[in-house]
């Protein structure tokens, strides 16, 4: 069976010493975020992850999700008891508003704790993560009235929240839907329609599950200026805040998947359900693109963290497999074989993964900190440069890190040869696990598509200057350390990659649309190169810095070089390709294919 240990003190590490949380200390939220609360709300998040759900993600992987004739949907053994175990622990609303029951912790301490919930099962974790998306949405965008309705039993996890968007004919394009709101006397609406994938939509963990569904209403316009955002809940919630009738909405089916099967993927059939407006009419993707944008950068954090326990069972096994000899020579002598990880080849695997993990992780956390700033501070300036960054990296790290985490659960699996491919060790349930979080929350062309399309160029390519500015700025600062010019030549080579192809883009993609759109996915996996690139050199900075384990430095020192050496430099092929334009992208019929 797989095993997982969270990298608690990386994170530490990420946080103190790189990041410097007690920087931030004037926010709200984060002077409560004493270091010793900070190691121990991780070390018991790793602890609750390790022993509680690394057990079930197997069991949920074999088991699924079970849907009875009357719609109701069952658990996999053990989730149930499991779940009251994290709603027991408030880890949902550790960094929720307090006035609805929270903790009122920074969101980074949220977004580091779901990756260990995410390595341990991922299916479980949706569960928590999808609430914790719909809980922001209607903080941000819901009347006083409903936020006092739903939020308080959200937040201790009592009920769960849920996304509606995608249907049968539509997903991407949502100015297609044709999920219908009526409007009735007393305020609310009568929600018609079906909606297709919703993660989480039916189970048996919570008393009431909280659906976000988004919905036309009659005679509003067509296309996406048309949509609105609706609360709907499983059962009706009386004025006391007691549950009442069921609503009219019900599980028509569970989807059968490659993955992921812990998680009950539903078809929702709403049929006349009762629905509360969030927000303005017509303003629902304005309201929906809070809880889509958490769930982008959930979803990046999945990428990750499967990443993350692939890589630690895969190290295990070239531990201990014994096959062949070393190249170079017998390691040893007293065993018939050595550990297939003296072989160049295998430790190539294994430190690709390792050298991206660790810089994800830095990125996953500088980004969550940016998010902190952009909801908490009171200064404008710095609200507004943490938001450009949030909205520019958001697509990044969404499409980034699972495209790579994918690929790199691919490679462990790899380590493990046959072995691998059979279910025994749960190699190939990660394989399987990672592949949806590349298409689910806007598959990943749509974020490569969102990045050059509207993000580079908005408000006159302001946060594409500023990302720019700040790694060109300090390339040129550390040039000139010794120590640190193993890292930054390479990484100011990739900043020069990333300005090149920003600017031709400038200059042949508004003529010819079609150089965007061939383009796109290269120049998101550029910039995530350069973004990866510019974390390890933050890393390098802080381990020359501070003294600490010989070893730890060591192996941190080396895997930042490895990275420059051997992935950093794919920059310059992504370059290549998006400079080759559209033309031979284009040029056959659709008829030829």
């Amino acid at each position: 069976m797989a095993t997982y240990r969270a990298p608690v003190d990386d994170a530490l590490f990420l946080l103190n010493d790189v990041f410097h949380l007690d920087r931030y200390g004037n926010l709200p939220g984060f002077a409560d975020a004493s270091p010793d609360l900070v190691d121990a709300v991780l070390r018991e998040a790793g602890r609750f992850s390790e022993k509680v759900l690394v057990p079930l993600n197997r069991v949920g992987d074999r088991e699924g999700c079970v849907r009875h004739d009357d719609g109701r949907v069952t658990t996999p053994t053990g989730f149930k008891e499991a779940f009251k175990q994290l709603t027991d622990g408030g880890w949902i609303g550790i960094s929720a508003p307090v006035e609805f029951g929270g903790q009122g912790l920074p969101a980074t301490l949220t977004v580091i704790v779901n990756e260990f919930l995410c390595s341990a099962n991922m299916a479980f974790a949706m569960y928590s993560g999808l609430t914790q998306g719909a809980i922001a949405a209607l903080v941000a965008h819901a009347s006083p009235e409903l936020k006092a309705r739903y939020l308080p039993n959200m937040v201790a996890g009592r009920w769960t929240g849920t996304m509606n968007l995608t249907e049968p004919h539509c997903g991407t394009d949502l100015g297609l839907l044709r999920t219908k709101a009526v409007k009735q006397a007393d305020g609310s609406y009568e929600i018609t329609g079906t909606k297709i994938f919703i993660s989480a939509g039916e189970h048996d963990l919570a008393e009431n599950i909280i659906h976000l569904v988004l919905a036309r209403i009659e005679g509003a316009p067509a296309g996406t200026k048309g949509i609105s955002l609706f609360v709907v809940p499983k059962f009706l919630v009386n004025e006391d805040g007691s549950l009442g009738p069921r609503n009219a909405v019900n599980c028509g089916s569970i989807e059968e998947k490659m993955g992921i099967h812990g998680n009950s993927t539903c078809v929702m059939n709403y049929d006349n359900a009762r629905g509360w407006l969030v927000g303005e009419e017509n303003r629902g993707l304005n309201a929906m693109f809070t809880m889509m944008n958490e769930a982008r950068l959930g979803v990046g954090v999945q990428g990750l963290a499967l990443s993350e326990v692939a890589y630690q069972n895969a190290v295990v096994y070239a531990r201990e497999r014994l096959q062949g000899r070393a190249i170079s020579g017998v390691k040893f002598p007293d065993k018939p074989a050595d550990p297939i990880i003296v072989h160049p080849d295998v430790r190539r695997l294994l430190l690709s993964i390792r050298a991206f993990n660790e810089a994800a992780r830095a990125l996953v956390i500088w980004t969550a900190l940016k998010g902190d700033v952009a909801r908490r501070s009171d200064d404008p300036k710095d609200r507004q440069s943490a938001e450009d960054h949030m909205g520019l990296l958001t697509p990044v790290i969404k499409g980034v890190l699972t495209d790579r985490g994918f690929a790199n659960t691919v490679l462990a699996q790899q380590v493990y040869g046959g072995h691998g491919y059979i279910a025994e060790h749960g190699m190939e349930q990660f394989v399987r696990d990672a592949r949806i979080a590349m298409i689910y929350e806007g598959a990943n062309g749509i974020q490569a598509l969102d990045l050059v399309g509207r993000k580079i160029g908005k408000d006159g390519g302001r946060a594409l200057l500023a990302f720019l500015g700040e790694v060109g700025g300090y390339v040129k600062e550390k040039s000139a350390d010794k120590m640190m010019s193993p890292y930054v030549v390479p990484l100011g080579q990739a900043v020069t990659h990333l300005q090149q192809a920003s600017m031709w883009f400038m200059q042949n993609a508004l003529t010819k649309p079609d150089n965007a759109g061939a383009g796109s996915t290269d120049y998101m996996h550029l910039f995530g190169l350069t973004a990866l690139g510019y974390m390890w050199a933050r890393i390098v900075e802080a381990v020359l810095a501070k003294p600490t384990a010989a070893a730890t430095a060591n192996a941190k020192l080396v895997t930042a070089r490895f990275f420059m050496e051997r992935i950093l430099p794919e920059t310059a092929i992504h370059l290549a390709r998006i400079q080759a334009g559209a033309e031979s992208v284009m040029e056959l019929p659709a008829e030829a294919f």
